[in-house]
């Protein structure tokens, strides 16, 4: 009889421990998942807003529809000093666990020629985090 109150003790230690790891490994499997579409999603908009000319608005923004509707995007440009070069920043949005993250990528364009062809070198970034919603 002590023996099966001293299982049932020990199982009742265990389980609660076994179950938060798995709810960690299940919410950090999730988090893995949608930086991995935020950035593959940015870094296709990015080359999109590149090839297309339409880096040379100030900013834009919209959603990934109708395949994505729950990623955001929103691009700005920004003039840099040296070689006049434009830095184009595109950040990817969406909401996890009530929780609005953020993935960020960049990219410096400039005028090769005077046709207006653009060229450019991408350099990817993220941060992760947000405010509670």
């Amino acid at each position: 009889m002590p023996e099966v109150l001293a299982t049932i003790v020990l199982i009742g230690i265990v389980v609660p421990v076994v179950m938060a790891g798995i709810s960690l490994a299940l919410t950090a499997a999730g988090h893995a998942r949608h930086l991995a579409q935020a950035a593959s999603l940015g870094e296709a908009k990015l080359m999109e807003l590149v090839t297309t000319g339409e880096w040379t608005t100030a900013a834009g923004s919209g959603d990934f529809s109708p395949d994505w509707p729950e990623y955001h995007w929103r691009s700005q440009n920004s003039a840099t000093t040296d070689f006049d070069a434009n830095q184009i920043t595109l950040d990817v949005t969406w909401t996890e666990r009530g929780v609005q993250q953020s993935w960020s990528i960049s990219t410096i364009v400039y005028q090769s020629d005077s046709t207006g062809t653009s060229t450019g070198s991408t350099t990817t970034g993220g941060t992760t985090g947000g405010t509670t919603r």
